[in-house]
């Protein structure tokens, strides 16, 4: 019976690979993950970072994903954020020096003002909660509602778990919080179809405290 349960798990193992499904944290450790000395750990099974007024972070750090560099994906990851927590996935994004990262974020604040917002380092806020874009080569934008900002936030319980969903296809991407379209962005801008890292941020600021758990991707077949 035990080599029967054995087996049968490693048949799950690998249907779950050829579908290019796979969990990026154990619950346990950091394993598969690159963070700044001193600042993430494993708290109540989920990946946690904190400021504190004895310990502030000056500068903005992250922990990235070691196992890849996906440019076509699913990604899913719960959150629960501090009321002042200032924090994000960074997606399709390149690493830079001292843990630091550049690219597209799916943003999120501790008191929903940027929940469901597309951020990147360059161009700052590219798309808005409630809104659809397209930023053409030359990098002009075009716009439409497809909600009230107002109204989409009413889904993030603040101080509790929410769930991010992202979807990076071709030149697009979209986010979903708990299940709800928050905003969509078509960029065809030079490379922002390319693949690069995943990363989660800790953010300079008052004091904060930020988790993550649950997070699966799925790649493209």
């Amino acid at each position: 019976m035990r080599i029967l349960a054995t087996l049968a798990a490693i048949c799950l193992v690998t249907l779950a690979a050829r579908g290019g499904e796979q969990s990026l944290f154990n619950g346990k450790d950091l394993d598969g993950w690159d963070g700044k000395p001193g600042w993430w750990h494993v708290e109540d099974g989920a990946l946690t970072v904190e400021s504190t007024p004895e310990k502030p972070c000056k500068k903005c750090n992250y922990l990235i994903w070691k196992g890849g560099e996906p440019a076509d994906f699913e990604l899913t990851a719960d959150f629960r954020l501090s009321e002042k927590s200032n924090s994000g996935i960074q997606i399709r994004s390149e690493r830079r020096p001292d843990w630091d990262t550049f690219g597209y974020q799916a943003d999120m604040t501790g008191n929903g003002g940027l929940v469901g917002f597309i951020y990147h380092h360059k161009r700052g806020l590219i798309v808005a909660r409630g809104e659809k874009a397209v930023l053409a080569a030359d990098g002009k934008k075009t716009a439409e509602k497809i909600g009230d900002a107002a109204e989409l936030l009413k889904v993030f319980k603040k101080g509790d778990w929410n769930t991010y969903r992202v979807i990076c296809q071709g030149r697009q991407l979209t986010l979903y919080v708990n299940g709800v379209l928050m905003a969509q962005v078509t960029d065809e801008t030079p490379g922002a179809d390319k693949g690069g890292i995943i990363a989660l941020q800790m953010h300079p600021g008052p004091p904060m405290k930020i988790q993550f758990k649950n997070i699966v991707l799925k790649t493209a077949k």
